[in-house]
């Protein structure tokens, strides 16, 4: 016998586990928090740490497929994806770029993966000098 998985708009599968993308605010990615995912059997919170970055994955364990050779039972993996705002009105348009003012004014490092990226364009360009 066979069987065929059809697609689905929320979920993928690999054998037992089940992934699925969840978007995420910024506030919410980087201050933490709650969001509400869906699952087989209904939806459940899933805790957002503080200072998460887009891509970071979750896993719900027990949340995917139940096997029917074993009766093993998959996990759920969730990927977050950081989302822009969008539709912005002119107050918090403004409220961004006062944020920003105060990223860029501060000596501490607040984006890990952009230092990291200077840091090897830098790399590669003193590599094409020698």
């Amino acid at each position: 016998m066979e069987v065929r998985v059809r697609d689905h708009d929320i979920f993928s599968r690999d054998g037992n586990n089940l992934y699925c993308e969840v978007p995420i605010s910024y506030p919410a990615a980087a201050l933490g928090g709650e969001l509400e995912v869906p699952t087989l059997n209904g939806r459940v919170n899933l805790k957002i740490p503080a200072e998460t970055q887009t891509g970071a994955l979750f896993r719900l364990r027990g949340k995917g497929v139940r096997s029917v050779r074993d009766n093993k039972v998959g996990d759920l993996i969730c990927r977050v994806t950081l989302e822009t705002p969008v539709n912005l009105d002119s107050k918090q348009k403004e409220m961004l770029a006062e944020f920003q003012r105060s990223m860029n004014a501060s000596e501490r490092k607040h984006s890990p993966r952009v230092s990291k990226w200077l840091d090897g364009v830098k790399k590669f360009f003193e590599e094409l000098k020698s």
